[in-house]
């Protein structure tokens, strides 16, 4: 590594133990389980809040603050001070809290200001009967209403959250109700209060057991009761005051009329269940709105008939003859619009949030620029594009454009505050595999992560599924008039369509996934409607292997027949691997046509232009053979007989050395490295070998291609490296035609190095430098002058990581020359590695490369290349956050995420230059700045 220049490492990242949200990090995707929605049309913000105590403010896209509570106790219920950039939040411990939107150096932050615990009467009420049920926050922003459990009514006054002593209790009421309605029986908890809207001082409150109270706060005076009889759910007020809706437990709702000559009602104007007669589950929510049409707008959630669609989780719209029933795919939290005339309806989700357009004909959804959610199918594998070339960005939000033609971020309603972020250059892809087999492309450029582009490959296979849906589709009823909304679809059609690993050539436009059930599948970036076979080609691991049945799952079966492909991704080849076990590994060089994929059984190369397979090898056979290099197009039986006779020698204990052949020197070296491994000093562990006999020794854990020098130091060539988990690097020379002659010259492979690591721990990542140490450039980048060309004067090496340890291996000998041994010094294992290029803060001419590596114990290492010298240590991921670990991904620019929940990632950065962090402003204007005087 140079030693001129500034220190460039520099961490910006948090503590997810703590869940303490740094300003310098940004999570991605949709909040884990939300509890909470509030939204202020004036600010035209609207925020979150979720079980572990987080509440998140959101506006227009960028624009995205976050505040954690001191204890992690579930937001219960959230409300805007409206305007004012207030919000008050009620957490299921029974506590209220004032937060401010506040300005520091130049942009805005979410602080608490205050905080409020109801106390209950001595010696009369007990906890429970002061527990929160409901708060309504008057219009004027000055006073807040407690309804509790106990049937009581409390007063805060605001922005202070002081008691008042205006408590308005159960026995106060029961003065005025009529004795053939007491029964003797309490009224229950407070289920709704909602402010008169034309006068302030006059509140509904709705109790449990049916009652309905309208109360004035002046005169401390019932005005109006209503006897209902039905369990209440919800309250809503009618425009003019002078009637209101109320929801109940059996599925329906009633319309009462509000009049001063009547201060005692018994019956409801109208009683409506609109999916009876059979029993039907509660309406929790009901929403009632006038519009310029003169006909109300009616929304309610639940109703469904209990025995049939009693599972369903739906939000009923109506209004004059139209009527939709959203069927969405997980429960239903809040919905929220504006009181008159509303443009949008906000709907909270378990699993994601949807946004209906009100004001066109039936109410389509509106795309979220930023929400999505990631999990909407269980995220299997994920991969980062760093400096996307503006080609490929067009054509992927072309293919997007047109999967989806109605994708206008413009209509979302949510734009209030400021984004200040200067927009990114270079641009950023974040690729996730899932488990029903689509690749979704997402720009990670910026705070807000939007879905871009969805890939689908199911629809070259015959699933499962098929059967099943066409069958669903028949028997589907007229009533009610569901319609599915919203994208989260948490099941599989079929377990094998999992998508496994991805490999993507950003300047041709290629790109292979592989599959849970042996599928590896080349696509081509195509802007035209396609038509056509897809190549098929199957690939025997194993040939000729004695002994061996597979009892895994089948092959997915591909369609025959030509299959529409939209404008995007579209498959040109499916190798299916045999037996068809879960692709482990898979690399992509677009220059020379070649795919490499690796399983359990065994690794192989491919053609994809020619459409033949190269050759294929099984981890456990050696590369011991008689010659410096022997040319193989694909390995007969009586090779694997040899091979197999080499290793029950090796197993014997007598081992065989082949004079002059590249693998005794090898053995040589590593025979040096066991001499020196044997001087263990005292701050090391010592590690134990594992056995050879491990079944998952011949898992394929890398594949890595280079152009290097493999058969001696004076000619370079195309070269393919592959490590497994038993700790087992294979190097091959390839013999690529030129471009000129790929049709009439198919390449062969010339097997070549065998590196067999001590102590046996899997190969996590292989890498080629060049002269001067540097990783060599991706396929394309020197050929179009995107990059410098590699050193090929100095000589090359191979930067070989395990689990436990770095090794550095000069080329062509493949003789050690540095190793720094992780798991001896620091106790770990590696999980993940990569070669980040980290630029200085104060010159963008300065950069250096460093081997970034997490471990099993969730901290961050980072090894200057090629020397292996440690730099520094991070913690970033809890060590019990296994998925988190695993899912962890990192960029070529010093960054990275991981999986904090099923649905978001973390994202992180150890670059000081390269940093990505919400930088928003929200200008608000209120009385009583509390936290100008904190």
């Amino acid at each position: 590594m140079l030693q001129e220049g500034p220190v460039i490492y520099h961490v910006t990242l948090c503590q997810p133990v703590k869940r303490d949200l740094h300003h310098s990090t940004v999570e991605h995707g949709f909040p884990n389980q939300p509890s909470a929605l509030a939204y202020d049309p004036k600010l035209q913000l609207m925020a979150i809040g979720t079980k572990s105590g987080a509440i998140k403010i959101y506006g227009a896209p960028g624009v995205e603050m976050t505040g954690l509570h001191k204890d992690t106790a579930a937001v219960t219920q959230i409300h805007f001070l409206y305007g004012q950039g207030r919000i008050l939040s009620l957490l299921d411990d029974n506590t209220i809290h004032l937060w401010e939107i506040v300005q520091r150096e130049n942009r805005s932050h979410l602080v608490e200001v205050h905080s409020f615990n109801l106390p209950g009467r001595p010696g009369i009420e007990s906890t429970s009967a002061t527990r929160v049920t409901v708060m309504l926050l008057k219009l004027s922003c000055d006073l807040l209403a407690l309804g509790t459990e106990g049937g009581g009514v409390h007063f805060l006054e605001l922005p202070t959250l002081t008691l008042l002593n205006k408590s308005l209790f159960q026995d106060e009421i029961m003065q005025s109700i009529p004795e053939e309605y007491k029964c003797g029986k309490s009224l229950g908890p407070v289920e709704s209060l909602q402010q008169h809207p034309q006068d302030s001082d006059k509140i509904l409150i709705g109790y449990s057991r049916g009652l309905v109270v309208l109360w004035d706060l002046n005169s401390r005076h019932v005005d109006n009761l209503f006897l209902g009889k039905q369990q209440l759910e919800s309250l809503v007020w009618e425009r003019s005051g002078n009637s209101f809706v109320s929801s109940h437990s059996d599925g329906g709702y009633m319309l009462w009329a509000v009049s001063s000559s009547n201060p005692c009602t018994h019956d409801p104007i109208s009683s409506t269940i609109p999916y009876g007669p059979f029993p039907c589950k509660a309406v929790n929510k009901i929403l009632w709105r006038t519009t310029e049409s003169g006909s109300p707008l009616v929304l309610f959630s639940g109703g469904m008939p209990r025995a049939s669609y009693g599972d369903r989780h739906c939000l009923t719209i109506l209004q004059d003859s139209s009527h939709v029933t959203l069927d969405f795919t997980s429960r239903l939290f809040l919905c929220l619009t504006e009181f008159d005339d509303p443009s949008a309806l906000v709907v909270l989700l378990e699993e994601e949030l949807v946004v209906i357009d009100l004001q066109m004909a039936g109410w389509p959804t509106v795309p979220a620029p930023y929400l999505a959610p990631l999990h909407s199918s269980a995220i299997t594998c994920s991969c980062h594009i760093s400096n996307v070339p503006p080609r490929l960005w067009e054509r992927v939000i072309s293919a997007g454009q047109q999967q989806c033609p109605l994708q206008n971020y413009e209509n979302w309603p949510l734009c209030g505050g400021k984004n200040l972020a200067a927009d990114p250059k270079p641009k950023e892809l974040l690729l996730t595999g899932h488990e029903d087999g689509t690749v979704r492309f997402w720009d990670a450029s910026g705070v807000s992560l939007k879905p871009l582009y969805k890939l689908s490959t199911a629809n070259i296979f015959q699933t499962d599924g098929d059967h099943n849906d066409s069958l669903t589709q028949a028997g589907e009823e007229e009533w009610p008039p569901f319609r599915k909304v919203g994208c989260f679809d948490p099941y599989s059609d079929d377990p094998r369509l999992a998508i496994q690993k991805i490999s993507v050539c950003k300047y041709s436009g290629k790109l292979v996934v592989a599959g849970t059930a042996g599928q590896v599948i080349v696509l081509v970036l195509s802007d035209e409607k396609s038509d056509h076979m897809i190549d098929v080609a199957t690939v025997d691991l194993l040939q000729d292997r004695e002994g061996f049945t597979w009892k895994g799952h089948d092959r997915l079966p591909p369609k025959s027949g030509s299959v529409v492909f939209a404008p995007g991704f579209q498959p040109v080849v499916l190798v299916q691997c045999m037996p068809p076990a879960a692709v482990t590994a898979v690399t992509l060089h677009a220059e020379w046509n070649l795919i490499a994929f690796g399983t359990s059984h065994g690794f192989g190369l491919f053609d994809y232009h020619r459409r033949s397979p190269v050759c294929t090898l099984h981890p456990n056979d050696s590369l011991a053979m008689e010659g410096p290099l022997s040319r193989v197009k694909s390995l007969k039986k009586s090779l694997r007989q040899s091979f197999r006779r080499i290793r029950k020698s090796r197993v014997s204990g007598k081992k065989r050395v082949v004079v002059n052949s590249p693998t005794s020197k090898v053995q040589e070296a590593n025979a040096q490295l066991a001499e020196h491994d044997a001087e263990v000093t005292p701050v090391q562990r010592r590690i134990e070998p594992r056995s050879a006999d491990d079944s998952l020794s011949g898992v394929v854990r890398c594949l890595c291609f280079a152009d290097t020098f493999l058969r001696d130091g004076t000619h370079h060539g195309p070269t393919m490296w592959a490590g497994t988990n038993s700790g087992s690097v294979y190097a091959y020379a390839l013999d690529v035609p030129s471009q000129e002659k790929f049709s009439e010259q198919s390449v062969e492979a010339l097997l070549g190095k065998e590196i067999q690591l001590m102590h046996r721990a899997p190969v996590v990542s292989i890498a080629v430098l060049d002269g001067r140490g540097n990783p060599l450039p991706e396929p394309y980048e020197v050929s179009r002058d995107l990059a410098k060309a590699p050193d090929m004067q100095g000589s090359h090496s191979v930067l070989i990581v395990s689990e436990e340890q770095f090794k550095v291996f000069m080329l062509p000998k493949v003789s050690a020359k540095t190793k720094f041994k992780l798991t001896a010094h620091e106790g770990c294992r590696v999980r993940k590695v990569a070669l980040s290029n980290f630029t200085s803060v104060s010159s963008e001419e300065y950069s250096e490369n460093a081997l970034v590596c997490l471990t099993n114990l969730g901290d961050i290492h980072v090894f200057s290349v090629p020397a292996l010298r440690p730099q520094v240590r991070y913690d970033c991921i809890r060590k019990e956050d296994i998925s988190g670990i695993a899912s962890c991904v990192f960029t070529k620019t010093g960054q990275g995420f991981y999986l904090i929940s099923p649905s978001e990632y973390e994202r992180f950065s150890l670059s000081a230059r390269v940093i990505t962090e919400p930088l928003c402003r929200v200008d608000v204007e209120r009385p009583h700045d509390l936290s100008a005087h904190r």
